[in-house]
């Protein structure tokens, strides 16, 4: 086995002359490849229901897999195998809530969401509520939960690309950045949904092919014994046995068990409120199909996340801890290390493929995600805020994807400038915020909506702005914002809440500020209305 990488002799082998340009070709090769795919679907982009649903002409399978890549992203590939390798069981807790979450989306909303409406979350709460206040309500949340899903994948590809070209000025990594940004413009405001599904789907096979890949080169390795692998990851850890115990980052004291219990709530209940995640049911012909697509979407998910196993786990296992951590503080660089380490070592050209075919795959997980979050907050914002509140519904679809097109490029440009500030965050963590944002603000929302008769307007803004602003707000003023080396601001200290998820707080405000308002106020929900919504969320009459 080839001795560990240390960053300089990465820098070295991965920036050298004979192996830079098969980075660069297999690098250039993806983005023209899915480049000609996005302009492919352009050309089939001719309305609203193109831009935003792909003409609902996916089958279960086909947006499964879709499902599949929008979901498995940066954080799934880099961040989650950098937590486990880096506090073992642990950082495997991100892997387990990740998955569970589906079946809350499963069981409570794909189904009955996908019914009800036609592009946007937003169409779902308006239905039997006061169009204008609830759709800028739901447009602004969709926005900001976006925004903070974006951040995650700018970090992992500054990180990515920065690993792999020798990059180690800030600028550089600012540049890389804002490739990935312009990159992700081009995608939603040429191919729309049908452009950015394809792209979905052909980095799914990628990710779980390259995944596969390196699983199987790490057993090989330790003779396909999972029990040899987990002991020499304890041993190399430094840890002994508590690396493979809860404990090493969560469970250290009464904050940290808190800050446990806030994650585990926000990553199970967080999948059923991302907007990325909400808009891909309306891409299906029938609830049918929907429900299909999410069940394809488990299976495939959980097999991949069975196998992070195996990344984190191996990348402890075969790499210096201390390397990882130089090479990159949150440990999102360990699964590219580990491929390079599997497929031969620095100095060898086996590691060079290896490392830049992974990472040509992760590369591709962020542009397919970065894609699909900017496509939900740009719809979100053209369909709801757009042509229902400030065109009051006289927009024509033309406009209307017009102005889809245009929010793309400043949603693009505000993701670029905080990705550039958050280039040193664990990639899980920062989605683990997203998530948190996601459970607060719009599941009790939607749950409220599709199955509480009395639900008011007031109760949805309610909980979408009291949900929205309380996890924002203790996220700004948390650890992952300043206050300890790891932290978006490093050198700055203004912190007061001390957990760095905000899910235990956040969420069951959310919930109670939408009964509250929904409760306080005279306002009387309409039964008929309500009896209308339930008919649609359980056959889809009338939804489009």
């Amino acid at each position: 086995m080839s001795a560990p990488l240390t960053p300089l002799q990465f820098t070295t082998a991965a920036g050298a002359t004979e192996h830079r340009p098969l980075i660069i070709t297999l690098f250039g090769l993806f983005v023209v490849a899915t480049l000609i795919i996005t302009v492919w679907a352009g050309r089939q982009t001719k309305g609203a229901a193109d831009f935003y649903a792909g003409g609902r002409q996916f089958t279960g399978f086909q947006n499964g897999l879709a499902i599949s890549g929008d979901y498995m992203s940066a954080a799934s590939f880099l961040g989650i195998a950098g937590a486990i390798a880096l506090f073992g069981y642990d950082g495997f807790l991100y892997s387990i809530g990740f998955l569970v979450a589906w079946l809350v989306a499963l069981l409570l909303v794909a189904e009955p969401l996908r019914n009800s409406g036609r592009y946007t979350m937003g169409d779902v709460l308006a239905y039997r509520m006061r169009q204008r206040p609830v759709r800028t309500a739901a447009g602004t949340s969709t926005i900001v939960v976006s925004i903070f899903y974006l951040l995650a994948q700018m970090a992992g590809a500054g990180v990515l690309v920065s690993l792999l070209l020798g990059i180690t000025s800030d600028g550089g990594k600012i540049a890389i950045v804002a490739l990935v940004g312009l990159l992700m413009i081009l995608y939603v405001t040429i191919g729309g949904m049908k452009g950015t599904t394809w792209v979905q789907m052909v980095k799914a096979v990628l990710l779980i092919a390259g995944a596969l890949l390196i699983t199987f080169l790490v057993l090989v390795k330790f003779h396909f014994n999972v029990s040899d692998l987990l002991g020499k990851a304890a041993e190399n850890s430094g840890q002994g046995a508590k690396f493979l115990e809860p404990g090493l980052k969560y469970g250290k004291d009464p904050t940290t068990k808190l800050d446990f219990i806030s994650l585990g709530l926000a990553l199970v209940l967080g999948t059923a409120g991302l907007p990325h995640i909400l808009i891909r049911f309306y891409t299906v012909p029938t609830a049918q199909a929907a429900r299909k697509s999410v069940l394809w979407a488990i299976g495939i998910i959980g097999g991949f996340y069975l196998m992070t196993i195996a990344l984190g786990f191996g990348a402890a296992a075969l790499l210096n801890r201390d390397e990882i951590i130089k090479s990159n503080k949150a440990g999102n660089t360990a699964a590219p290390l580990l491929a390079q380490a599997v497929g031969g070592g620095a100095d060898s050209t086996g590691g060079a493929i290896l490392l830049a075919v992974i990472s040509a795959v992760a590369f591709a997980t962020i542009l397919a995600v970065v894609a699909g979050l900017t496509l939900a907050s740009s719809s979100s914002f053209a369909h709801d805020i757009y042509v229902n509140v400030i065109r009051r519904g006289q927009a024509t679809e033309k406009e209307e994807v017009r102005a889809a097109r245009w929010s793309t490029v400043v949603i693009g440009a505000v993701a670029i400038g905080l990705g550039a500030l958050a280039r040193d965050l664990n990639v899980a963590g920062l989605v683990a915020l997203a998530f948190a944002v996601a459970a607060s603000a719009n599941l009790p929302t939607i749950l409220y909506s599709l199955f509480w008769k009395r639900f008011t307007t007031q109760g949805a803004l309610w909980s979408i702005y009291g949900g929205l602003v309380s996890s924002v707000v203790l996220v700004l003023f948390s650890p992952v914002v300043s206050g300890k080396p790891t932290s978006m601001f490093k050198d700055a200290d203004f912190y007061w809440f001390p957990l760095e998820n905000p899910g235990i707080i956040s969420i069951p405000l959310g919930f109670l500020l939408g009964w509250l308002g929904t409760v306080l106020t005279k306002e009387e929900a309409d039964p008929q209305k309500f009896a209308e919504l339930e008919v649609r969320s359980l056959t889809g009459t009338g939804a489009h």
